[in-house]
């Protein structure tokens, strides 16, 4: 799991010391029940079904009093922003300042920079809260009926427009305007926020007598509209969305994201469509990965915010991998938006497919003509990319000729050159000469002839194919031996971690200075030993996290979230008693060695010597009896 990035003093960024107060504030339980129902697990423990995948039995655990979690299933992880930058795709900056303004806490930021001025922002999101309000009122309305036609007769009904948020805007110039401006917005601000617009004759509203999407961002605030045209004298382009604003960028934004993210994230798919209408049709026929952009061909922008939700990095190879379904139309501008596709597949880890509905239709029109089962089969007949790509290429040549055959052998193998992983290289090289009814050794030669830097693929198991693929695996508490003095070691270290309230800085001290037998168990004793100001304080388990190896972080996030017996009447006892066991079992060792020595040695050679290990061993002694009283 990547780290958030908790560094301070760099001039723009949020103070540390500010994240770490805001951490301190937040019940971590109280935000994750926003999304996940938990349960009493034991001992100050809470349980519940993984948000980030699927499953039965829940293993995912939150730890309150740490102010950690983590999934024993598929190993996520982290604090509180750690969980909300996954849940919500969000950014670190952002979740901090999402979650600060939620706590009403004030941030403070590096080299005495203001915050951020969020009030222009908030006054844009409650605009467009309150046009969409106003837009799905008026849907109701006797002027609304050819909207309601247009969502009839591709197959909407009136509860689909509801889940969909879709609305009407009047055939009116001011009817929004006057509407908002009544509920205290001014007219600068409706203009900021894309609604109203600025002409030769004054304002006038943006959207008039069309049918209107609102357009979400990632988290379901309502950052835009997108409004489809209903009549032929309406002059205007057939879709007219909100224009750039502070809030709304149509490059970097997905329409649908908000719904579709959980079953992107958990079945690790998103399908791309081209329309409002499109997205509608997937996710009512269980397509709900479907997604769509808003007025713009898919880009190079689009994909990290894809990437982000999906999962789709590099180090998350135990995983399978992702699938980025694409559909295109089969006219001129499908083909133009599959070739721009195809040249910013390679920026995805996932895999890459195109699924063609039947000629002539789009994924709204299938379902409303054939079904929803003949849309999803469309999309589970998906092909490979490179398969589509190569197809298309020769589907343009005459395969019947030599010369056409030829010519899209040529064509054709710019495409296979282009596949990085040498595996599905071959086998695409194999693939294509068995359709321009070739041999293999040709198709191998004209790609040695025409090798250039496309062609230079690395070999199989580099990281430009699998990723992290050298690094070393991630430690889990699952790793460790099932053996009493492991199992010791195990506990005193979780002790530490979760209940450093309880148990004195005095203590804690002499269990770290104890000895660890198990290589990952020492590696994070020390680990508490360097961040050691950290304890009892609230950030003390992230400040472990920050300070162990990467492999060892999933590690420390399990003892973090550990469960402990279930005595939640008795956690402090608890806590004393495992580190007394743990202590005493050091001080039996040192005794041993002791003993040992003081066999070795010759009274009468070293007399000062002798009484030195006779006196420690009665100290020994003494503080095992003080450990069994305490």
């Amino acid at each position: 799991m990547a780290r958030a990035n908790y560094t301070g003093n760099v001039p723009g960024r949020i103070r540390r010391s500010d994240i770490d107060e805001l951490r301190s504030r937040i019940n971590i339980a109280d935000v994750i029940g926003q999304y996940v129902t938990l349960k009493q697990a034991g001992s100050g423990s809470m349980k519940g079904l993984c948000p980030f995948h699927d499953e039965r039995s829940p293993s995912f655990h939150v730890r309150t009093q740490v102010g950690f979690y983590h999934c024993f299933g598929c190993g996520e992880g982290g604090d509180v922003f750690t969980f909300v930058q996954k849940i919500d795709s969000r950014g670190f900056t952002e979740t901090v300042e999402h979650l600060a303004e939620k706590a009403g806490f004030a941030l403070t930021y590096e080299d005495g920079q203001a915050a951020p001025d969020r009030k222009n922002r908030s006054r844009i999101f409650q605009a467009n809260t309150a046009a969409e309000e106003y837009f799905r009122a008026q849907l109701h309305e006797p002027q609304a009926e050819a909207g309601r036609a247009f969502l009839a007769e591709r197959g909407f009904d009136q509860l689909a427009a509801e889940s969909f948020g879709i609305g009407y805007a009047l055939q009116s110039y001011d009817s929004l305007s006057g509407h908002l401006t009544k509920k205290g917005f001014t007219v600068p601000e409706l203009i900021e926020a894309g609604l109203v617009s600025q002409g030769d004759r004054g304002v006038y509203d943006r959207f008039r007598g069309r049918l209107i999407w609102p357009i979400r961002d990632v988290t379901g605030q309502t950052i835009g509209f997108g409004a489809r045209k209903l009549t032929d004298d309406d002059k205007g382009p057939k879709y007219l969305n909100t224009p750039e604003t502070e809030v709304y960028h149509k490059s970097r934004v997905l329409y649908g994201l908000d719904l579709a993210k959980r079953d992107i994230a958990k079945k690790r798919q998103v399908v791309i469509v081209e329309g409002y209408t499109d997205v509608m049709a997937c996710h009512l026929a269980g397509i709900t990965t479907a997604v769509a952009t808003c007025g713009t061909a898919f880009g190079a922008d689009h994909i990290p915010l894809i990437r982000r939700v999906m999962g789709d990095n590099e180090n998350s190879l135990e995983q399978k991998r992702g699938e980025v379904i694409f559909t295109f139309d089969p006219d001129e501008a499908g083909q133009k938006a599959a070739t721009k596709a195809f040249y910013d597949q390679d920026k995805f880890t996932a895999n890459t497919y195109v699924a063609v509905p039947p000629e002539g239709l789009d994924p709204c029109d299938v379902r409303l003509n054939q079904g929803d089962e003949a849309l999803v089969q469309v999309i589970e007949s998906r092909r490979p990319m490179h398969e589509f790509m190569i197809r298309r290429i020769l589907d343009q040549v005459d395969l019947n000729t030599v010369e056409g055959r030829a010519d899209g052998l040529r064509s054709a193998v710019d495409v296979v050159k282009t596949i990085k992983d040498p595996i599905i290289r071959d086998g695409y090289a194999r693939e294509l000469a068995g359709w321009v009814g070739m041999d293999p050794a040709e198709v191998t030669r004209l790609m040695r002839q025409s090798a250039g830097p496309s062609a230079k693929a690395p070999r199989s198991g580099s990281s430009a194919v699998t990723g992290e693929s050298e690094a070393k695996p991630a430690y889990s508490v699952s790793s460790l031996p099932n053996d009493p003095v492991t199992g010791m070691e195990r506990d005193v270290l979780t002790v530490l971690i979760q209940l450093c309230a309880d148990i004195p800085e005095e203590r804690a001290v002499k269990v770290l200075q104890g000895h660890f037998t198990h290589g990952a168990l020492q590696v994070v004793r020390d680990a508490m030993v360097s961040a050691f100001d950290h304890y009892g304080k609230a950030n003390w388990a992230q400040a472990l996290v920050e300070e162990v190896p990467d492999t060892l972080t999933v590690f420390v996030q399990q003892l973090a979230v550990f469960p402990l017996p279930d005595r939640s009447d008795n956690l402090s006892r608890y806590g004393m008693g495992v580190t007394s066991s743990f202590l005493d079992r050091d001080l039996l060792r040192k005794k041993a060695e002791l003993l040992g020595l003081l066999q070795r040695l010759d009274q009468e050679s070293d007399p000062d010597r002798y009484r030195e290990i006779q006196r420690s061993l009665v100290d020994i002694e003494t503080s095992r009896r003080l450990l069994r009283e305490d």
